[in-house]
C-alpha cells in the first residue's frame, strides 16, 4: 500500500491481494467555528512562516524533517516514505483471525470502509467478506499510516469490509494509574442496578435519546442570534447539583421509570424504612414545673 488513502492501495494476505480504495466511514457533523477578533470581528489566521527568513511560505514549500540537533534537521520526502523498507508500506498484511470479544475495545478507534478497486477484485474481495461473515471472526493487520506503522482490524459491516484503526498495547495505559475513590455497596443496590439493566436493555440503538441533542441546540443558539431573537433558556436540572442522593431510592426510581416506559406495571417493592430509636421520655417533676413558670 503506497499510503493508505484513496487510490490505489493494496490488501494483501498469505498469497491472495486485493486492490481496494479506502473511503472515510464517518463524518463529522458537529457544528465548527472559527476564532475572530472580538474587536472588530475579523478573522483571526494561523499563519505559516519561517523562523530564518522571517516570511510566511507556501505549502509546496514545506516538507517533513527529523530534528538530530537544533543545528541538524534531516529532511523526508513523501516518496522516501512510501518506499520504506517495510512489507506493510505497500499493503495491508493480516497476521491473524481473531474472535471480536478478544479485543479490548479501548484499543479499537476510527473506521473505514476498504472498496474494491476495479472488477479484478471483486471476486477476492467477496470472497474475504463472506468468510470473515461465517467465521463469526475479525482479522488482524498491519498497515503503515501517516509516517508509522498501525495495528488494524478488520470486520464486516453489511456488504463491506471495514477497518478500525487499532492502538499498540503500549499505546493503552494501565487502570491502575486512576485511583478512584473507595465505596461500599449493598447487595440490594447491586440487585437494584442489575434491574435497571435489564430494564433498559434493548436490541437496537434508534431513537431521539441517541440524536445529537448538543449540535441541535447550539443551532438553535446561532440562529436565534442571526434573528436577534431572545435565546432558548436552559431547562431546568432534574436534580439541584451537589445534592446528595439516595442511591437505593434513585435506584428503585429508575427501575420504575423504564417499566412505565415500557408499558408494565411500575411495581417496585417498597425501600425498608428506618425505625428510629425511641428516646425515653423523662418525667418532669412538680418542682421543676413550678419553676418553668415562674421562668416564664
Amino acid at each position: 500500500m503506497r499510503s493508505l488513502r484513496p487510490g490505489s492501495p493494496l490488501f494483501s494476505s498469505e498469497k491472495v491481494t486485493v486492490p481496494i480504495h479506502v473511503a472515510s466511514a464517518t463524518e463529522n457533523r458537529s457544528i465548527q467555528f472559527h476564532q475572530y477578533h472580538l474587536e472588530d470581528m475579523g478573522r483571526v489566521r494561523v499563519r505559516k512562516v519561517c523562523d530564518l527568513e522571517d516570511r510566511e511560505v507556501t505549502q509546496s514549500e514545506i516538507g517533513k524533517g527529523y530534528e538530530v540537533s537544533k543545528d541538524n534537521v534531516i529532511p523526508i520526502s513523501d516518496a522516501e516514505l512510501s518506499n520504506l523498507p517495510l512489507p506493510t508500506a505497500k499493503a495491508i498484511e493480516i497476521q491473524a483471525f481473531v474472535p471480536l470479544d478478544a479485543i479490548d475495545p479501548i484499543r479499537i478507534g476510527e473506521g473505514y470502509y476498504l472498496v474494491p478497486d476495479g472488477q479484478v477484485a471483486a471476486k477476492p474481495y467477496k470472497l474475504l467478506r463472506q468468510a470473515l461473515g461465517r467465521s463469526s471472526k475479525v482479522a488482524i493487520a498491519k498497515y503503515a499510516w501517516s509516517g508509522r506503522e498501525r495495528l488494524g482490524l478488520l470486520r464486516v459491516r453489511e456488504d463491506v469490509i471495514v477497518l478500525h484503526a487499532m492502538r499498540w498495547p503500549d499505546e493503552v495505559r494501565d487502570p491502575a494509574a486512576v485511583d478512584p475513590p473507595t465505596a461500599d455497596v449493598s447487595d440490594q443496590e447491586i440487585d437494584e442496578a442489575v434491574k435497571l439493566i435489564e430494564r433498559m436493555t434493548r436490541d437496537d440503538l434508534e431513537g431521539d435519546e441517541f440524536q445529537d441533542a448538543y449540535t441541535e441546540a447550539l443551532a438553535k443558539v446561532i440562529d436565534a442570534k442571526r434573528e436577534d431573537r431572545a435565546l432558548p433558556e436552559m431547562p431546568e436540572p432534574a436534580e439541584q447539583p451537589g445534592q446528595v442522593l439516595d442511591l437505593m431510592a434513585a435506584l428503585t426510581e429508575s427501575v420504575s421509570k423504564a417499566k412505565a416506559s415500557r408499558g408494565e406495571d411500575a411495581d417496585v417493592h417498597d425501600m425498608p424504612k428506618k425505625t428510629a430509636k425511641k428516646q425515653p421520655v423523662k418525667k418532669a417533676t412538680a418542682k421543676k414545673t413550678a419553676r418553668k413558670s415562674k421562668s416564664a
